[in-house]
């Protein structure tokens, strides 16, 4: 059986204080990091993000739709002016001249299903850019939210970070002062069942919460003063003291 002086089994209840400090500042941190408003967030922003990406691409579709009509219009418009121009002459033969006309008129109401599209093209347009508009400011009151989230998250990571940093070395300080054997001990028992030392208190284990049975209770009691004891349930070294008994 393992043995150490009642003192410094007395003062592994102190580093498991820390212990028990650092553990529930990682238990902090994993609630923090598993907070359950953000895979709601982001599965908005992603969804807001792709509708908008639909309608980028809309309009863009619309955008190049709108200069061909707008060239259609340029084009047929030129060479109307152009046939003006020939017309207005006078020169050429009479029926060179007459089928002129006739080409000017036909080009007039080609020219007017062009500009109908060319109108159309304008308010589809019109109406996907407001749209678009729209998804966009969505998108970056999202992202904001999102982001503000994130942030909150981050600064409480860091404290949380911190305060762990801190502990973590109050801790090696005092683990330093401690027998390498009986600290061994000790931070097995800590990884392998997560309390590493408790206090017997009136029969009670503070590792487990339960009170020892007579038996547990009267064989531990009945160990020597130094002799290292464990709770049968919890599995921590149970640390003794004559005024808790």
């Amino acid at each position: 059986m393992a043995k150490a002086a009642p003192a410094e089994q007395l003062r592994l209840l102190d580093i498991q204080v820390l212990d028990g400090k650092l553990r529930a500042l990682d238990v902090q941190a994993k609630a923090l990091k598993e907070d359950p408003r953000l895979p709601d967030l982001h599965a908005g922003v992603t969804t807001a993000k792709s509708d908008l990406v639909v309608l980028d691409t809309e309009v863009h579709d619309l955008e190049r739709t709108l200069a061909k009509s707008e060239e259609d219009v340029a084009l047929v418009t030129a060479r109307i002016a152009k046939d003006d121009l020939q017309l207005n002459s006078g020169t050429g033969l009479s029926k060179d001249l007459m089928a002129l006309q006739n080409e000017i008129e036909s080009l007039g109401k080609r020219r007017g299903v062009l500009e109908d599209a060319e109108l159309e093209a304008m308010e589809a347009l019109e109406d996907a850019t407001g749209r678009q508009g729209a998804q966009r400011a969505l998108v970056e009151k999202m992202q904001a939210v999102l982001d503000e989230v994130v942030g909150e998250i981050r600064s409480k990571l860091g404290g949380l970070r911190m305060e762990r940093d801190s502990t973590a070395a109050e801790r090696a300080e005092l683990a330093a002062t401690f027998d390498p054997a009986l600290l061994a001990i000790y931070d097995r028992t800590l990884a392998k069942y997560g309390v590493g030392a408790a206090r017997l208190f009136h029969g009670t284990s503070e590792g487990s919460g339960m009170q020892l049975s007579p038996g547990d209770l009267s064989e531990i009691l009945g160990s020597a003063p130094d002799d290292v004891v464990f709770c049968p349930d919890s599995g921590a070294i149970l640390v003794r003291s004559p005024e808790w008994t």
